[in-house]
């Protein structure tokens, strides 16, 4: 324990507070056995000094006390003269003019190297202890060197664990959380989705110009270009509502990784995601995708901030139905071979019961052996009375379950959109078209390969399987009615059943369907529920090629979600949401975007007291303030305050270089201790420190020697 004297020219409560912190108990005790129950002789009583040098082996003088402890194991030092004052800065006794005194002569540490000021952020408790830093990360006050304070202590919100801000982030209101600091730096960062290589960010590259992720695109890593997601690879991915890496139609995913409802065991059962809401569904909403943020969640739920409305029967001037179409060979090139059902059979008339009259379980008309190879001679009758009015038309089983799979080697396939238009007459969708030939100039086909030749300019010897769903409803005005043209092959399936067979090649005749009640009766149709159409169609001989249709009752009842600006809740097309939406200051305006705001680069007053559109600033040494968080000034070299942080060792807010006061960067100027003499203001002596006893007092007077 170190020695201390203890003047009697200080006042007793402070000297009485260190000495009783620092002695022994048995010094307190010798201490309170003495006649007058005090240390020191304030009340005019000199203490017995025996008692106290017996217990604690302290020596006493006329004029002031020293004392050691006996824990103190070093050597015993010299008594200081009765006249000596080893009092100052770095003792760890607080005496005026000191506003702290934590034992030591350091700036940096909560008390400045003069004593003269507590540093900023710091509080001195005691004297003699260190002092301690009031700068608490996570307490919403950003202060010492916090760049920001959102109030927590994770990491991953744009203000990490030791409040500071983490790359992409601008966190401008303390106990406010961080948002992205900017669309278009390349950092992914707050509630953007994505950030891509853009410089400028803009839609329709994946990322649009709010850094928010486009339908059918998938963003990998913040600062790269998005890339379009692959349908029917097997990944769901940028949105796809489905994909099951197939380009099969009616299996419930489309070949556009679309949800299809469910009908393999009748009337269909809507699937989350297929843009429809049935009868009796459970569906809250359904927007045709199973993203969320957009309003309808990926289970079929209205999400918060949004509002969503039924668009019933709102019904498109055009109506786009997916389709797929397989190409075979029908006229070979070098060493190719033609598929023995095609380009191989004619006929003038329709040949029926060529297929069942059900859908396989996975959704394929069902080879039925009508007019095979197997089933010759054939009869002549009168034309169109006889079981195969143009003879043989099929092979067998296994060339005909080719038509309308996916076969590598024997067919290859597309998949595209049939663009059927309303007709204002009648309402119904219709497509007609007497040159009907999808794989001409398509580098795809076997054409295009070179493995076969075309025929009458043409590329012949193709199918088309579209899937589509209509609503029965018996009461219509007028009756639903469904039509369809060919030349060759055309079956249609209503709710897994054959509604319309006009099989085998023949020249264009035209079916329709009229969903009367002996119709529905025959197809299991009730009214108001909705039914699969699958329509399988091929060209197969090369005369010409008419494909035709008509189709009605088509319902829609896609859900159509809009964000409520106002009711507090920030949704995905929402910039700002606080409920009020009034404009104010650091609020959101009536279009849902935020109003003026710290950060924003511009001077709001009264509430601002400056915004460089970063404020970050929390100290400036170039003597003015920059702009801190908050759009506050930051502290700087003159403000008055020490900043021990900030390497200043004294700060007077003027800083003249004066004789004991502060000099220009916040130095300490010419003074008393600072080892050189200076006549003209009156030393006598420096000897570069404020202790008397030492020949060179305090006040830099000589001191007699001896």
């Amino acid at each position: 324990m170190p020695w201390l004297r203890m003047s009697t020219q200080a006042a007793l409560p402070l000297q009485a507070l260190v000495l009783m912190s620092l002695v022994s108990s048995a010094v307190l005790a010798a201490a309170c056995s003495s006649s007058t129950g005090r240390i020191g002789n304030r009340a005019g009583v000199a203490p017995d000094a025996g008692s106290v040098a017996a217990a604690s082996g302290k020596s006493e003088d006329s004029t002031g006390l020293i004392v050691r402890t006996d824990e103190d194991a070093g050597p015993a030092r010299p008594q200081q003269k009765p006249d000596a004052d080893t009092t100052g800065c770095g003792d760890g006794l607080l005496q005026p003019p000191e506003k702290c005194d934590d034992g030591n002569g350091s700036s940096g540490d909560g008390c400045s190297a003069d004593c003269s000021q507590v540093e900023r952020d710091y509080g001195c408790p005691a004297p003699g202890k260190a002092c301690v830093s009031t700068v608490v990360c996570g307490d919403s006050r950003v202060s010492g060197r916090e760049r920001c304070d959102d109030g927590n202590l994770r990491d991953g919100d744009g203000c990490d664990r030791e409040c500071k801000t983490e790359e992409g982030y601008a966190c401008s209101r303390p106990g406010a959380l961080c948002a992205a600091a900017k669309c278009g730096d390349h950092l992914r960062a707050g509630e953007e989705q994505c950030d891509d290589d853009d410089e400028t960010p803009a839609d329709g590259d994946g990322c649009s110009a709010q850094c928010r992720l486009e339908l059918g695109w998938v963003c990998d890593k913040a600062g790269e270009a998005c890339r379009k997601a692959v349908c029917n690879d097997g990944v769901k991915e940028g949105g796809e509502a489905c994909d099951d890496g197939n380009k099969a139609l009616g299996d419930g995913c489309t070949p556009f990784c679309e949800v299809e409802p469910d009908c393999t065991a009748g009337a269909c059962r809507s699937r989350c995601g297929d843009g429809m809401i049935l009868p009796n569904s459970d569906e809250v909403c359904d927007d045709g995708n199973l993203a969320n943020d957009d309003g309808c969640s990926s289970d079929c739920k209205q999400e918060k901030g949004f509002s969503c409305s039924l668009e019933q029967n709102m019904l498109p001037e055009t109506l786009q139905v997916p389709v797929t179409f397989r190409d075979f060979i029908a006229a070979p090139s070098g060493t190719r071979t033609r598929h023995p059902d095609f380009e191989a059979f004619t006929g003038y008339e329709v040949t029926e019961n060529m297929v069942g009259t059900m859908l396989s379980p996975e959704g394929t008309p069902v080879y039925w052996g009508s007019c095979d190879a197997m089933a010759g001679p054939y009869p002549d009758p009168a034309p169109g009375t006889g079981p195969c009015p143009s003879n043989q038309q099929l092979t067998s089983r296994l060339n005909f379950e080719q038509w309308y799979r996916d076969v590598d080697g024997v067919n290859v396939s597309k998949l595209e959109r049939l663009s059927l238009q309303r007709d204002a007459a009648d309402g119904a969708y219709k497509y007609g078209n007497s040159a009907f030939f999808p794989w001409d100039n398509d580098a795809r086909s076997w054409v295009g390969r070179g493995q076969e030749l075309l025929l009458l300019d043409h590329d012949f010897g193709f199918t088309t399987e579209i899937h589509s769903y209509f609503q029965y409803n018996p009461n219509a005005q007028s009756p639903q009615v469904l039509s369809f043209t060919g030349d060759d092959d055309v079956w249609v399936f209503i709710n897994r059943r054959l509604a319309v067979d006009i099989g085998g090649s023949h020249v264009e005749l035209t079916r329709s369907v009229t969903l009367d009640q002996a119709t529905a009766a025959r197809l299991q149709l009730e009214a108001g529920k909705i039914y699969e159409m699958a329509l399988f169609h091929a060209e197969r001989h090369s005369d010409a090629s008419n494909f035709n249709l008509a189709l009605t009752g088509f319902v829609r009842a896609r859900s159509r979600c809009e964000p409520r600006c106002g009711d507090g809740v920030v949704t995905r097309s929402e910039v700002c949401d606080d409920g009020k939406n009034d404009g104010s200051y650091n609020g959101c305006t009536a279009q849902c975007q935020r109003a003026a705001y710290c950060g924003d680069g511009k001077l709001d007053t009264p509430q601002e007291a400056c915004d460089d559109g970063v404020n970050i600033t929390t100290y400036a040494a170039d003597g003015k303030p920059g702009c801190a968080p908050g759009c506050m000034k930051s502290a700087f070299c003159g403000d008055g305050q020490v900043d021990g942080a900030a390497g200043e060792r004294c700060d007077d807010g003027k800083n003249t270089g004066e004789y004991g006061r502060c000099a220009k960067g916040c130095v300490l100027g010419p003074r008393c201790g600072d080892a050189e003499i200076q006549t003209d203001k009156g030393e006598q002596c420096d000897d570069g420190n404020q202790v008397s006893g030492d020949g060179c007092s305090k006040r830099c007077e000589s001191e007699a020697p001896g």
